[in-house]
């Protein structure tokens, strides 16, 4: 079912006259309860002015493509809901999208999984912006250049296909992409061998006890701290004063950064990411990019109350 975010903008213009209903967004996903987006979405919603209306939609495991259908024929003036213009894509959904869309990005397209999609006139338009927020919240927020670094990227699901080009893309000189099941990430890690030779960036792939070590950056893709698993690579692929980022936020992500700081290593959640890869989607469908830092900063006020 989808539920609204309190803060939603008014279907009635300052004066009182009747104004146009806002355009709708939300997040599919299956659980999506937890989802911050709804509270990220009205605070890009407030900063901008752009009148749209973002909520959560749970969506069976086996239904993707008959829920977002539901959600843009649910439009209705007389019961206050306008156009469904767009939504986000997260767990599980992000390899289901690309079949459906017309049209999609070209860093879409290399991932083969999207984390968002809009609802253009002549189809459904699909992109992915999981890697720009990262690579956006690395070296925005947390003031690391990416240029020359060696990177493990621990995972290679949808989470890890949606980072890697954007990292490729940022100059990393070595990218290690590590999983329990090493044919996994050769498959990744072949997709995007092109790319990495145009970027002249050293991309491999490996098993997680043979990952290699001191990294300047790691990043956890996996779904070992959504699962409250241990961290599965050896403290070993951190360097001293490394970076090393799980991708989760909140109690989930909490051992894997305690783990890096237990090694001398600066622990970073997905806070900074999540709010960076929902400003790509914003900017997508209204054309205006939003000021993250402030909404960054009320998230992070915002869960530790």
């Amino acid at each position: 079912m989808l539920s609204r975010p309190a803060a939603s903008l008014p279907d009635r213009l300052p004066d009182g006259l009747p104004g146009p209903l806002p355009d709708r967004y939300a997040v599919l996903g299956h659980p999506v309860a937890h989802s911050q987006s709804p509270f990220i979405h009205a605070e890009f919603a407030r900063q901008t002015g752009e009148p749209i209306d973002y909520g959560r939609i749970e969506c069976p495991l086996d239904g993707f493509e008959a829920t977002v259908r539901a959600f843009i024929a649910s439009a209705d003036a007389a019961a206050g809901l306008g156009p469904a213009r767009g939504c986000n894509i997260t767990v599980p959904f992000k390899f289901q999208v690309l079949p459906l869309a017309r049209r999609a990005s070209a860093r879409a397209v290399l991932a083969q999984a999207a984390n968002v999609l809009r609802f253009d006139a002549d189809g459904w338009y699909a992109d992915n912006t999981d890697g720009t927020g990262l690579v956006r919240d690395l070296q925005q927020h947390a003031g690391l250049p990416l240029a020359g670094k060696r990177v493990l990227l621990i995972g290679a699901g949808g989470a890890a296909a949606g980072v890697l080009g954007p990292l490729i893309e940022a100059g990393c000189a070595v990218i290690t992409v590590a999983n329990r099941t090493p044919a996994k990430a050769q498959v990744l890690v072949q997709r995007h061998a092109e790319v990495a030779r145009q970027q002249g960036v050293a991309l491999a792939a490996s098993g997680l006890a043979d990952a290699g070590e001191a990294y300047d950056l790691v990043i956890n893709s996996s779904a070992s701290s959504l699962a409250g698993a241990a961290v599965p690579v050896a403290a070993a692929v951190l360097r001293p004063g490394a970076l090393a980022v799980d991708l989760m936020y909140g109690p989930a992500a909490q051992s894997f950064l305690d783990w890096a700081e237990a090694h001398g290593a600066t622990g970073r959640d997905g806070l900074g990411m999540l709010v960076e890869q929902a400003a790509g989607a914003f900017e997508l469908w209204r054309g205006v990019m939003p000021h993250t830092p402030p909404v960054l900063a009320a998230l992070r006020a915002r869960l530790t109350r």
